[in-house]
């Protein structure tokens, strides 16, 4: 039952990255290059109707991390206080730029919302790859000094950056430091990348011309941070990768995640616009199904060798919690499966003449 948990976890959690990812990427196209309030609108109107529903499976990933790994639960939300407090209220200005940018007709009043909303996508997309970034960098779980370990074995606390924002020093670290904010660009390169899709897919916006033209060279940009982020992998991990020659049916995962990225250059030569935004989609999953496959069964990993990472086996709760919680998502599988169908279907096509962001 822990593997079946920790699976749909990392499912809950993909499947927020890829919907509401596109929100993020919406909001920082919004910033960055819609200078036309035509586009504006029709930006805020291709993700009107989705954006709220889609941070639900990020409350959803809370809720099933709260009763199936309540260790896991209690370490993350204590140790990350800080950044996770900044993503509160990132998310809070996001929703308030949305509803907000509308209400009054005033050019002074309308440009602090759109400021708002793109900046707090750009540094939520930022802050969500340093977050991921961190669980595979690892912690200094126990406050280990000196080979003492001052807290108990599960519990940690990072600042927001060390003093040496040096990722290979595992007794003084930050949230962000050399590797987990090249992660993080990384991350909101791909999601400026995806959220382009979206507009693309949704809307007949002037913009879609030069998006689709920009789309391979962000695709190339995320490949160099790639491969940078994936150096500091392998120095920070040497054995990071045993899982694929251990597991070899894993190994679909890289192979799908530079398919999908070799893809992502003929962007300009998509007949459907749909298409681009199902290879971007694609390339998110396998993305993060690789970086889950190095960390299996870690959820986060240990930068001591006194205290143990964090995993699927030592945070889970009781056998019988598990199965419990299996009858109940059951149901809400089925409800949220129908729930999004509908809302989908219902708002297929392009998004142009939707009346959100005209309240």
């Amino acid at each position: 039952m822990e593997l079946f948990w920790y699976i749909v976890l990392v499912l809950m959690l993909i499947a927020f990255i890829i919907l509401d990812g596109f929100d993020f990427g919406a909001g920082m196209v919004h910033l960055f290059f819609a200078k036309k309030e035509k586009d504006k609108q029709a930006i805020v109107k291709s993700i009107g109707p989705f954006w709220d529903a889609n941070e639900v499976w990020l409350i959803a990933a809370g809720g099933v991390m709260f009763f199936a790994f309540p260790t896991l639960y209690a370490s993350a939300f204590s140790g990350f206080y800080l950044p996770l407090m900044l993503i509160l209220w990132l998310l809070i200005f996001r929703a308030i730029g949305l509803e907000l940018r509308n209400q009054f007709k005033n050019s002074l009043w309308q440009n602090v919302w759109d400021k708002a909303f793109g900046i707090s996508s750009m540094l939520l997309a930022l802050f969500f790859g340093v977050a991921l970034a961190n669980c595979m960098r690892g912690v200094n779980f126990g406050d280990v000094t000196d080979s003492t370990s001052l807290l108990e074995g599960h519990y940690f606390f990072l600042p927001f950056w060390s003093s040496s924002f040096n990722p290979f020093n595992g007794n003084d670290l930050g949230a962000i430091d050399a590797f987990t904010l090249l992660f993080g660009i990384k991350g909101a390169l791909v999601l400026f990348m995806h959220g382009s899709n979206w507009i693309i897919f949704k809307t007949n916006s002037s913009l879609n011309t030069r998006l689709k033209a920009l789309v391979p060279n962000v695709n190339a940009l995320i490949g160099l941070t790639a491969f940078s982020s994936l150096y500091f992998y392998i120095q920070i991990h040497p054995s990071a990768f045993d899982n694929f020659t251990q597991h070899p049916w894993m190994l679909i995962f890289p192979v799908g995640l530079l398919s999908c990225w070799i893809m992502l250059f003929r962007a300009k030569h998509f007949q459907k616009d749909s298409t681009g935004f199902l290879f971007s989609s694609a390339l998110i999953f396998f993305g993060i199904s690789t970086v889950v496959s190095t960390l299996f069964p870690n959820f986060i990993r240990s930068s001591n060798a006194i205290h143990p990472a964090l995993d699927a086996f030592n945070t889970s709760t009781e056998e019988y919690g598990l199965n419990i919680g299996l009858q109940w998502f059951i149901i809400g599988a089925l409800l949220v499966a129908i729930y999004f169908t509908m809302q989908f279907w219902l708002f297929r096509g392009k998004l142009d003449s939707a009346d959100y962001g005209d309240h």
